[in-house]
């Protein structure tokens, strides 16, 4: 009995000495429990980035002219006598942009190819009034028949070089047209390819652009080429801050062909061989109005989601 009530003491003593410890335990498990929620709990999915960034330059949207010189009667090309215009300067369609050194000598040719034909023509006013002086005196008997047969063979024959003397003249006219350098749509000039006194090479005279419609030709990662879309809507600005604000417009054009940048980052750490496709987005009206002299400045494009 003694050994039995010595037992539950011992039990009774442990049971409050452990007490606490579990106390403890429960507590500190539960600490740590509450430790961990919050960190579970504060931890967040990260969503997909939607939106598309990429780099490209304005470009007028169509026609894009390489203007070339006349090439002379040898096969030469003229040299440049006189610029009329400068880059950057808007032009109309049919202006006179240059001047080219043959037109001189072309001038005088047209002058004196005139100059003989209005002598050959005068000829020919005398020869008709001696042919009808002469008729007359072939119905009286005067003169032989064919005196007047002759007369009338040489005026064929004046009347026939007339013809081919205005024919040279049409064609002298051609080539001092193509004299001057005209442009062939309403636009702007982008780029002067050579100077007064020079000849001018394959690459020709000068580039012209229709900018009455721009676009913005953007280079977008392969890896990102997925998020963009035609009709989606763009938004630029200036890389390098050449126009305040914001451009709007809409991709109008993805290339099927991957290939290496054109367009350089001023980010010195940028990869050049990156692989890109070319996008082309239209401005809208307001922005291309905006940047129509600012062909070829480097741009930034987000592309909405």
């Amino acid at each position: 009995m003694l050994t039995m009530f010595k037992y539950q003491s011992i039990k009774f003593i442990l049971a409050i000495a452990l007490t606490p410890l579990c106390c403890g335990l429960v507590s500190g498990c539960r600490s740590k429990d509450l430790e961990v929620n919050p960190i579970i709990n504060s931890t967040e999915v990260v969503d997909r980035i939607d939106g598309v960034a990429a780099l490209g330059q304005l470009n007028p949207l169509g026609e894009v002219r390489q203007l070339a010189a006349p090439t002379s009667g040898k096969g030469g090309t003229p040299r440049l006598s006189k610029l009329l215009i400068r880059e950057g300067d808007p032009i109309v369609k049919n202006q006179i942009l240059a001047v080219f050194d043959n037109r001189p000598k072309i001038e005088a040719n047209l002058k004196s190819a005139q100059a003989n034909l209005n002598i050959l023509m005068s000829e020919i006013n005398i020869k008709k009034r001696e042919i009808n002086r002469y008729q007359a005196l072939v119905d009286k008997g005067a003169v032989a028949l064919i005196v007047l047969d002759r007369m009338k063979d040489d005026l064929f024959i004046s009347e026939t070089r007339i013809s081919k003397l205005k024919s040279a003249i049409d064609a002298i006219k051609v080539d001092l047209d193509q004299t001057q350098l005209k442009s062939p749509i309403d636009g702007i000039v982008l780029q002067i390819l050579i100077r007064e006194g020079e000849r001018p090479k394959s690459s020709g005279v000068m580039n012209v652009g229709a900018n009455q419609l721009m676009e913005a030709l953007i280079e977008v990662y392969e890896s990102d080429i997925d998020r963009v879309y035609m009709g989606q809507s763009v938004e630029l600005i200036s890389e390098n801050g050449g126009f305040n604000g914001s451009l709007r417009g809409q991709v109008s054009l993805i290339s099927p062909q991957v290939r290496q940048r054109r367009v350089l980052s001023t980010d010195p750490t940028g990869d050049a061989d990156s692989r890109v496709i070319e996008v082309r987005v239209k401005l809208d009206n307001p922005s291309a109005e905006k940047v129509s002299h600012l062909t070829g400045m480097k741009v930034i494009a987000r592309f909405q989601q």
